[in-house]
């Protein structure tokens, strides 16, 4: 996809144990993403998605809106997609 869109996102606050990689890889059925949500051994979650612009935005944004009692900070980025993905998964 010439025009899609990488969001790379550390979520931190009390993300691990509270069902937020499951529920994040369930949120993703309802969008055309791909990409990968994880623990991180500093207690963050990673959460990598791959799409169209305004959808992997609208992805993200349901994701913190979702989970918003257990995130108290959000590092974004964007960056070129890569196409290396071909679903979205949670990764260990």
């Amino acid at each position: 996809m010439a025009d899609a869109l990488r969001l790379h996102v550390f979520f931190s606050g009390y993300v691990q144990g509270v069902g937020f990689r499951f529920t994040t890889r369930h949120i993703a059925r309802d969008f055309k993403v791909c990409g990968f949500v994880r623990n991180l051994p500093d207690g963050r979650v990673e959460l990598v998605a791959e799409g169209a612009p305004e959808e992997v935005r609208r992805f993200v944004a349901r994701v913190r809106e979702t989970m918003r009692h257990y995130i108290h900070k959000v590092d974004l980025t964007e960056e070129p997609a890569t196409g290396e993905f071909d679903a979205f998964r949670i990764a260990y």
